[in-house]
C-alpha cells in the first residue's frame, strides 16, 4: 500500500483505485496579468511528485492511486507558487475517484468520445 492510503477502504483486497484530478493553482495580487512563471513552478512541482501529470491550457491533469497523493502533490505545488513571492494562492480542484475499476484519464476521454 502506498503512503497516504491507510484507510481500510484502500486495502489491496478491495481492488485497484484510480484518482484523476484537474488542478489549477493561481497567484493572487501579483500586479501582473501574466502568471506563466507561477504556472511553470506549480506544474514542475506536480511533475516532481512522480505522479502522471498532463499540462493543459486551463490546468494540469494529475493521476494517482489515492486522493491523499493528489493532495500531497498539490500542497507542494501551492508552496512553489508562494516561494516565488505570491502573498495569496487560489487553487481549484476537480477530482474523480474510482474504486470499482482502474481507469486512466485517457480511458475517460476515450469513453466519452465513444459514447
Amino acid at each position: 500500500m502506498k503512503p497516504g492510503t491507510d484507510s481500510a477502504e484502500h486495502s489491496p483486497e478491495k481492488g485497484v483505485f484510480m484518482v484523476v484530478a484537474e488542478v489549477s493553482v493561481f497567484p493572487i495580487g501579483t500586479g501582473d496579468p501574466s502568471v506563466s512563471q507561477y504556472v511553470k513552478a506549480a506544474a514542475e512541482s506536480l511533475e516532481a511528485s512522480g505522479l502522471k501529470c498532463t499540462l493543459n491550457p486551463l490546468g494540469t491533469t494529475v493521476e494517482a492511486e489515492s486522493a491523499a497523493e493528489i493532495y500531497n502533490a498539490l500542497s507542494k505545488a501551492q508552496e512553489a507558487v508562494f516561494e516565488l513571492g505570491a502573498g495569496r494562492v487560489y487553487t481549484v480542484v476537480k477530482m474523480d475517484e474510482r474504486r470499482d475499476e482502474d481507469r486512466s484519464a485517457e480511458d475517460m476521454v476515450r469513453s466519452a468520445q465513444e459514447g
